[in-house]
């Protein structure tokens, strides 16, 4: 299955000063929603999520997906683990957060048909 980083999910304790952060680092243009400092980039060709609350600070990377469902199971077919299972966003598309053996934690990403 071939892929391309389609999305980038910041999660931190505090979403304010990382935001800021991220914005003066990198000249990302923030986009916040709600109000506990979150919201998203512009982060070149492809848009940043952040969000606060998170116990232990983490980037993870969202890989596009033709079939998210089939790729769901392709995960757990090789050992994998999924968390929850299969959302969806309007305006985004479906998605799931996904485990690697050993932990390692990565996104998929179906985009919404345009």
């Amino acid at each position: 299955m071939a892929s391309t980083v389609s999305y980038i999910e910041i999660g931190a304790g505090d979403a304010a000063p990382v935001g800021a952060f991220f914005a003066e680092l990198f000249g990302w243009s923030f986009h916040p929603m709600g109000t506990d400092g979150g919201g998203w980039f512009q982060a070149g060709s492809i848009k940043a999520g952040l969000h606060g609350g998170d116990a232990a600070p983490r980037i993870d990377l969202f890989f596009q997906v033709p079939d998210l469902a089939a790729a769901v199971e392709r995960v757990r077919a090789l050992g994998g683990q999924i968390d929850g299972g299969i959302a969806e966003e309007p305006g985004f598309g479906k998605f799931a957060q996904c485990h690697a053996p050993g932990g390692l934690s990565f996104g998929l990403h179906q985009p919404e048909s345009t």
